[in-house]
């Protein structure tokens, strides 16, 4: 594939600092960019693709959970933590405080 591009600015100072710090031709330099930049969005579709497997398979039976997760976690945070010793050895308990937002 032939490709005729214009850089000006920023981008042309970009290419042509690579070109001279690597020593390689503005063609190679361009492919070389293409070449990662492709890498890179491969790589991150990839995880995508694989974390995407994972959403949506639980099965708690409730439909609200997205709308009311800080409720629900505060709900479980208060029940996993609700009472606990401020010191060993005392018998006076604190209720964990919550910020509700």
């Amino acid at each position: 594939m032939r490709v005729n591009a214009r850089f000006e600015g920023v981008a042309e100072q970009q290419v042509e600092y690579l070109a001279s710090s690597t020593g390689l031709k503005l063609s190679d330099v361009l492919r070389d960019s293409v070449d990662f930049y492709y890498r890179h969005m491969r790589a991150q579709g990839a995880g995508l693709r694989h974390l995407s497997a994972l959403i949506g398979q639980g099965d708690s039976g409730r439909s609200d959970i997205s709308a009311n997760v800080k409720k629900f976690l505060d709900a479980g945070l208060d029940e996993k933590y609700a009472a606990r010793p401020v010191a060993p050895g005392t018998s006076k308990r604190v209720r964990r405080t919550s910020a509700k937002s």
